[in-house]
């Protein structure tokens, strides 16, 4: 396969303001990401992905001079709670700088700690994954945090918040027979 090669960097194509208005015509889901420990800390995220069934992965990006990428690589376990149409406030509180550090952040928040890693599952998400730091990329001013899953949690699909034009919004949910799901992740194994 050919090397691709880039041109070196040479600054900024786009104002970051305009780029950021770009980026906001991609409508996403809204996560709240959570580290556990003494100091438990959250933050809402909406550049989340699956990245791999087999092993299964998911990315999250993360701000490079942020609480949450320094206790991550100080304890590297960590939570995704995928939030739920009703949670708009969760998203907005956990994307509020002003808010206090540490274990009070989630005082009045209803939540439990991940089995897997004791990092804080927020009541009432559509679902939760609990995770190990698999590997992080450089990505500019942000880390690309991919981490190998230890634990999911599907609740139900009464309907998503959605982050679209710099705006939050709902996305129902069809009716869905499924069940829900609890289920640690296991390792497929190895086919002979």
């Amino acid at each position: 396969m050919a090397e691709h090669r880039t041109r070196p960097d040479t600054g900024p194509v786009v104002d970051p303001g305009a780029l950021r208005s770009l980026f906001g015509t991609f409508a996403t889901g809204v996560t709240v990401v959570t580290v556990g420990g003494s100091a438990p800390h959250g933050m809402t995220a909406n550049s989340f992905a699956s990245v791999s069934l087999d092993p299964p992965l998911a990315l999250v990006c993360v701000g490079r001079d942020t609480t949450t990428y320094a206790r991550l690589r100080v304890r590297p376990r960590f939570a995704v709670s995928v939030l739920d149409a009703d949670q708009e406030h969760l998203a907005r509180y956990f994307a509020d700088p002003g808010r206090p550090t540490g274990a009070a952040q989630f005082t009045g928040v209803d939540w439990r700690p991940g089995p897997a890693t004791g990092a804080p599952l927020l009541a009432g998400a559509l679902a939760w994954l609990e995770c190990r730091l698999w590997r992080a990329y450089d990505g500019g001013d942000h880390v690309i945090v991919v981490g190998r899953l230890l634990a999911a949690e599907r609740a139900g699909t009464p309907g998503a918040l959605v982050f679209f034009g710099g705006r939050f919004g709902r996305l129902s949910a069809p009716d869905d027979p499924r069940p829900v799901v609890r289920a640690p992740v296991r390792r497929a194994a190895a086919s002979g």
